[in-house]
């Protein structure tokens, strides 16, 4: 029942997460029916959004370029942050929902993958070496291994832990408070807080 440009504009929303079809139209809809010039903006900001949005070169965060060409995140360009504490997340979507826990105010890494065998997924598709890198660079003295608590989560935090216990800094892990096979992105911000208060110090021999 619709034209096939509004449909496949329809059908490309709807591929977005946690967006459904019928949602997907309503969005399709609205567009052609506004008049203020949103659907031209949002095209013309979708169009640079790849190139303009790059992983932080340092720590895998969402950045934009600088003056001088280099894509540094707000969080490492703030000179205010500690960088005694390095927090390893999976995803940029962990980053952000610690953040807004407001509980944590060190540095980060994002691994950008987890552990999993059944994605084929193996320890050689980690950036550890870069991780190690990192924790070289910024001298972070705690390590926090704050990848969700889910079979492929827990399997990464143990082999960090083991591939991180020779260089001699303190890791830790984040404490119980995020349901099981949770994702963090989608935890209170309470159970967050409680979550990094009491994580708690790993064993590299497992």
């Amino acid at each position: 029942m619709l034209p096939e440009h509004l449909l496949r504009v329809v059908r490309l929303f709807a591929r977005l997460p946690g967006v459904g079809e019928k949602t997907a139209q309503r969005f399709g809809l609205y567009l052609v029916s506004d008049n203020s010039g949103l659907a031209a903006e949002l095209g013309s900001e979708l169009v640079g959004l790849q190139h303009g949005v790059q992983p932080c070169e340092l720590c895998g965060n969402l950045a934009e370029r600088n003056a001088s060409g280099r894509a540094i995140c707000l969080i490492c360009a703030d000179e205010r942050r500690s960088a005694g504490e390095l927090c390893v997340v999976g995803k940029v979507q962990d980053l952000m929902a610690i953040e807004r826990s407001g509980s944590y105010r060190g540095r980060y890494f994002v691994l950008g993958r987890l552990l999993s065998p059944l994605d084929g997924i193996g320890p050689e598709d980690l950036p550890v070496d870069r991780l190690i890198d990192r924790i070289r660079s910024t001298g972070a003295e705690e390590i926090i291994l704050a990848t969700p608590p889910s079979v492929d989560g827990e399997a990464t935090a143990l082999l960090l832990a083991r591939e991180l216990g020779p260089i001699g800094v303190r890791l830790s892990r984040i404490a119980s408070g995020v349901p099981h096979g949770g994702d963090l992105e989608f935890a209170d911000q309470i159970t967050l807080g409680r979550a990094l208060s009491g994580r708690r110090v790993m064993d590299p021999s497992g």
